[in-house]
């Protein structure tokens, strides 16, 4: 499960499959994984059908500047927190336009942070519809595998979501279809 690996590669090749099949888009929203994420899902041939782009927001301003995460949540809560990668993936997803935002907050190490022990990653996906999904984990073992395993998580997540709502379709990202 390394962030090139050939099961991160495969997934991220079905899920690029299902969104051009639906006519669908995704953009991802990073903390940990630093754009790997972004990274594994354009190494797919096709990617810049369904790829819309990406935010790596790894400091805290940048979450709440940038991708619209509510302040007094972060002062609240840190950064690594369930409700924190929710507005993540649906902030990306607003941000760049896209019909599916996903998104990855936790601690990757070596230290703890925001009170979290290493290896505590959430990880959300958006849909069109307005359902977010997010699964929190707990990894173990070094920085590098926490962060591939986050990559695999979120590409599992999101391609259950697909799965689950094939062809659903948000008509406000439809470009006009």
């Amino acid at each position: 499960m390394t962030g090139g690996g050939s099961g991160t590669t495969g997934t991220a090749a079905r899920i690029l499959a299902v969104l051009a099949d639906g006519g669908l888009t995704v953009a991802a929203a990073e903390s940990l994984t630093g754009g790997q994420l972004s990274a594994v899902l354009t190494e797919a041939p096709g990617a810049s059908r369904t790829v819309r782009g990406s935010v790596t927001s790894y400091a805290t301003d940048v979450k709440r500047e940038v991708l619209g995460v509510d302040g007094d949540l972060l002062a609240r809560n840190g950064a690594v927190d369930a409700e924190v990668a929710r507005q993540m993936a649906r902030g990306v997803r607003a941000l760049l336009d896209a019909d599916w935002g996903i998104a990855t907050t936790g601690v990757a190490g070596p230290d703890p942070q925001d009170g979290r022990p290493v290896g505590t990653v959430f990880v959300a996906a958006a849909g069109p519809g307005g359902e977010t999904s997010v699964r929190e984990l707990s990894l173990d073992g070094n920085r590098a595998r926490i962060r591939a395993e986050s990559v695999q998580a979120v590409l599992e997540l999101l391609l259950s979501e697909l799965t689950e709502n094939v062809g659903a379709k948000d008509t406000e990202h439809n470009r006009g279809n």
